[in-house]
């Protein structure tokens, strides 16, 4: 499922924390998380986290659970973080708006668009699937403009029959 925030406050996001999650690890992260993000790429879904200190502006960006960005005590709270998603190095950039005093915008784009617009151009290129085989989940994307099939993080070897 893919979501969007506009968060204008550092509550927002933090009820979308997965119960995979060890406690240390929540308690850590719970203090200045202000925005997650689900994004469906041809490899898989990735989760985007982003912690912003609104007071000492701190940033720091996660991908899958893994510390991709951090900038300790920022001058400048309002600006953009930009880092790459998936097998693919997608380009994404989470971007911080102030809205009124100390309230923020967090807004994410991929590959230069707003996520909402990204995964309605995605729905109209690729095709996904999710199967369960033999005790199995298995997700399959085709991407219909290159013609490359993943399944589970990994793009397939396939041959292209011509007719005769």
């Amino acid at each position: 499922m893919t979501q969007e925030y506009n968060s204008t406050s550092s509550q927002e996001g933090r009820g979308q924390q997965s119960s995979s999650w060890s406690p240390l690890y929540n308690l850590e992260k719970m203090a200045d998380l202000v925005a997650v993000w689900d994004v469906a790429l041809s490899d898989g879904v990735h989760k985007i986290e982003f912690e912003h200190g609104t007071t000492s502006g701190k940033r720091v960006v996660y991908v899958d659970g893994k510390e991709e960005i951090r900038k300790e005590w920022m001058f400048k709270l309002v600006g953009k973080e930009t880092f790459c998603v998936g097998a693919a190095k997608t380009k994404a950039t989470i971007n911080i708006d102030a809205v009124s005093g100390f309230a923020y915008e967090y807004t994410l784009e991929i590959d230069g668009k707003s996520l909402k617009k990204y995964m309605e151009n995605r729905s109209k290129t690729t095709n996904t699937w999710v199967l369960h085989l033999d005790g199995q989940d298995l997700r399959v994307v085709l991407e219909k403009d290159t013609m490359d099939v993943w399944c589970n993080g990994q793009k397939l070897e396939t041959a292209l029959l011509q007719r005769v």
